[in-house]
């Protein structure tokens, strides 16, 4: 006989259970079973258990997924569809706030913690709609870099600032952003704000265009011809190697400005 810890209350036989229709070899009875505690940060496993506790009557996992006819691909997805889960308006309102007086630094720790320890409902909409103040820092240092204000944010900025939080919560707990939901960031190609890359970047394109708009009439006929054939290959995307060699010293010729 089956029973329930801590009551005398009997239970009912294993031979009371009843099969369930359209679920070949699963059966069903009234006896009472016991869902053991789960840790959030196994994410699917927790939220499978709270829907275990909530719904009633689930045909299988696929079922249990089902909320008003729609069905979910992860058990997360189901208990937002049921309201078992808070929304994330207050990190909302705190990342606002931290905007307003935080670091781009800052700003990334404070979402590597409360990804880590708080598990909001939605990270990677969190992330949207934050991603400006935690990249505002890359911005800079690449406007700086190119000594050029009119940059704007990109995605490979916003790669960066990724690639930083996910360092911070491996850090904290060990997992990276897609453990929380969250798009995983390229780090082959972190190298955007790499020195070398940038510090070729580093002039001014207004006074670049000025000199050659400048220097090009003045070239000889064998320095027009080499110039546009470089140009072309610039224009085409083609690239390639060139080599000039003049009698002149290179840096005071206006081919090599």
């Amino acid at each position: 006989m089956l029973f329930h810890m801590g009551s005398n209350k009997k239970m009912d036989a294993p031979q009371a259970r009843l099969p369930v229709d359209a679920c070949p070899n699963l059966f069903k009875s009234n006896a009472l079973g016991r869902v053991f505690t789960v840790n959030p940060k196994q994410t699917e496993c927790f939220y499978l258990r709270l829907l275990l506790v909530n719904v009633t009557g689930p045909l299988s996992f696929q079922d249990i997924r089902k909320v008003n006819g729609q069905q979910y691909s992860t058990y997360k997805d189901a208990c937002l569809a049921l309201g078992l889960l808070e929304d994330d308006n207050q990190w909302e309102c705190m990342f606002a706030e931290a905007a307003l007086n935080c670091t781009a630094i800052q700003i990334r720790l404070l979402f590597a913690i409360v990804l880590t320890t708080c598990f909001p409902a939605r990270a990677q909409i969190l992330w949207d709609n934050h991603k400006d103040s935690m990249t505002d820092d890359i911005l800079h240092q690449h406007r700086t870099r190119c000594n050029d204000v009119t940059i704007t944010f990109s995605d490979a900025m916003y790669n960066e600032a990724l690639i930083a939080i996910e360092d911070l919560c491996i850090i904290i707990a060990n997992l990276s952003l897609s453990h929380f939901g969250m798009n995983s960031p390229d780090r082959a190609v972190s190298d955007f704000m790499n020195t070398e890359m940038n510090r070729e970047m580093q002039y001014n394109t207004v006074e670049m265009a000025a000199i050659v708009t400048r220097n090009v009439p003045l070239m000889n006929e064998e320095q027009k011809i080499i110039y546009d054939r470089i140009m072309l290959a610039v224009s085409a995307g083609q690239g390639g190697f060139f080599f000039w060699m003049h009698q002149v010293e290179l840096e005071k010729h206006s081919l090599f400005r």
